[in-house]
């Protein structure tokens, strides 16, 4: 079937259903998202409930990866497709604990390159070197918000054995405020930025990005809950010897006591061109 449709901007929750020759049917939801006017772009939706994700746990003082858990002292495991706190039967959930205070789990998942979850693997690398925009957008819901010392929101790029790294942390028991990531000098930058998120309820963090002519990362802006704001950063890339794709992704940062907590994801949107 090839059938193109004129659709105004905004996000289309549809429905695909198919008959086979004895009367069975079944379905699946499709989300569809469409950008406003003066943006385009191509978005993949649902992304809590995809494949390809991959968790870590890492420790100070160095953070080294270490799997799967527990291991160094920290525990953490994902769940999909969770029915509630959810919006659409879809939420992707991130359990952190174990016993070594201030660990971290991180959950990563390839989109673009090499080991694509998406069915884009690049091969003739012809992709990745032309994308330039990026959009993070998610929901997330947590009980007792005040357990979590920063939530994390990362977007990646690599080609050419460079690393755009830009990464976002909303600090919260660590002091309600939002840090960006300097890749060169390989350290968290104060935005000044507030970041207070609501527990029991579902925060929209929106997360815009460029790599810019001259191959700087420039953060465009920060949306919580529907407020902006406007950063217009940039900074160098790092290097990055033979890695190549986009990536994304999520961590959870744990306090002073270690203490276990779940954060639920739902409605991740990644929008690139």
């Amino acid at each position: 079937m090839n059938y193109n449709l004129t659709l105004s901007p905004g996000t289309y929750n549809t429905v695909v259903e198919e008959w086979d020759k004895c009367g069975g049917a079944a379905t699946t939801p499709v989300k569809i998202t469409v950008s406003g006017s003066g943006s385009s772009g191509s978005s993949f939706s649902s992304l809590q409930a995809s494949g390809g994700w991959a968790g870590y746990g890492q420790g100070p003082p160095n953070f080294v990866d270490c799997s799967p858990s527990p291991c160094d002292g920290i525990s953490f495991w994902m769940a999909q497709n969770v029915k509630s706190p959810s919006m659409d039967d879809k939420a992707m959930e991130v359990n952190l604990g174990g016993t070594a205070v201030y660990s971290d789990t991180l959950y990563n998942n390839h989109l673009i390159g090499t080991d694509s979850s998406q069915g884009l693997p690049d091969t003739g690398h012809t992709l990745v070197p032309t994308l330039h925009d990026f959009t993070y957008d998610v929901y997330f819901y947590g009980t007792d918000l005040a357990l979590s010392q920063a939530e994390e929101f990362d977007i990646n790029q690599f080609f050419d054995n460079l690393g755009f790294v830009w990464g976002h942390e909303c600090r919260i028991a660590g002091g309600n405020e939002w840090d960006v990531w300097n890749p060169v000098a390989a350290k968290w930058t104060a935005t000044g930025i507030a970041c207070y998120p609501n527990s029991n309820a579902w925060n929209h963090v929106t997360l815009k990005v460029e790599r810019t002519s001259s191959n700087q990362l420039l953060y465009e802006s920060i949306t919580l809950n529907g407020v902006t704001s406007t950063l217009n950063w940039t900074f160098d890339p790092a290097s990055y010897p033979g890695w190549y794709g986009v990536t994304i992704n999520y961590q959870q940062d744990g306090n002073y006591k270690q203490q276990s907590y779940d954060i639920y994801l739902d409605e991740l949107t990644f929008t690139y061109q």
